[in-house]
């Protein structure tokens, strides 16, 4: 064999090694220790670890968060917004009187009212207006002080109630929509999770609130009243307070539906 031939073997042997070790290489940029899974049903390598998850839609791509377009297009309609006037006295004994504003829900289709107590305590005067702008003037058929909850009526009927959902149906981490009347501005929603269930909130020295659902939902003044629903459109709580201080967010709280529902029973037909 030449000299010429010999080097040239030697080159070809030499190429060879370098596309096999070149071969070996491939897929090696993954540096965790972490074995990869099947993505298929099952473990086809034997193995009895747990399989990796990977949240995806039919698509095959990342599982997008919810829209509420068609929930709040389903609810709103039983929201309402609740102005009141209230007497007061100043400090010169001159009585005047003061406009406040909270929200207020639908539970009956024949004028039924749920609001919070501490929109309406007091006032001389309440009025009620729908989404579709019409007003109606209302009375104060019950209210309960230590659990924040008013019942009103006006004279209407035919109006879209919202359903109440079974307090044992819903848990912390659960999607809830607040909707109200916030600043006035008229009715709108705000998202957020259950936070905690069965919280006390104290208010005073003198009173606590019991059994209250704490959630990240955005609670404004002007909501006092409104729903907090869960996402198959049942009200599961009356949005009544949140902690307001620098520093604070996302600390809203809602009387819990099971505490609603026996106000309701001292309504009359």
């Amino acid at each position: 064999m030449s000299r010429i031939s010999a080097i040239l073997i030697t080159l070809i042997l030499f190429g060879l090694l370098l596309i096999l070790a070149g071969c070996n290489l491939v897929g090696t940029g993954n540096t965790s220790t972490t074995p990869a899974y099947p993505s298929s049903p099952g473990n086809q390598s034997g193995s009895s670890a747990p399989q990796p998850t990977q949240p995806s839609n039919q698509q095959g791509g990342m599982v997008n968060l919810p829209s509420f377009a068609t929930l709040i297009s389903a609810v709103e309609s039983s929201v309402v917004k609740i102005d009141v006037t209230i007497p007061a006295t100043t400090i010169f004994g001159q009585v005047t009187q003061q406009q406040g504003a909270g929200s207020g829900w639908i539970i009956n289709s024949d004028g039924i009212i749920v609001t919070a107590n501490h929109v309406v305590d007091g006032a001389s005067s309440i009025t009620v207006t729908a989404l579709d702008g019409k007003t109606y003037p209302a009375q104060i058929i019950t209210g309960n002080s230590n659990v924040d909850v008013a019942i009103l009526r006006i004279n209407a009927s035919g109006l879209p109630a919202l359903k109440t959902a079974n307090a044992a149906s819903f848990k912390t981490g659960d999607w809830v929509l607040a909707i109200g009347n916030p600043l006035g501005q008229g009715i709108i929603a705000t998202q957020g999770i259950i936070s905690r269930l069965g919280v006390d909130v104290p208010i005073s020295a003198s009173q606590t609130y019991h059994n209250m659902i704490e959630t990240t939902a955005a609670i404004n003044p002007g909501n006092s009243g409104g729903a907090l629903v869960n996402l198959n459109g049942e009200v599961i709580g009356v949005t009544s307070l949140k902690v307001s201080a620098a520093g604070i967010e996302g600390m809203g709280y809602a009387i819990n539906i099971a505490d609603v529902l026996p106000l309701l029973q001292n309504v009359p037909q």
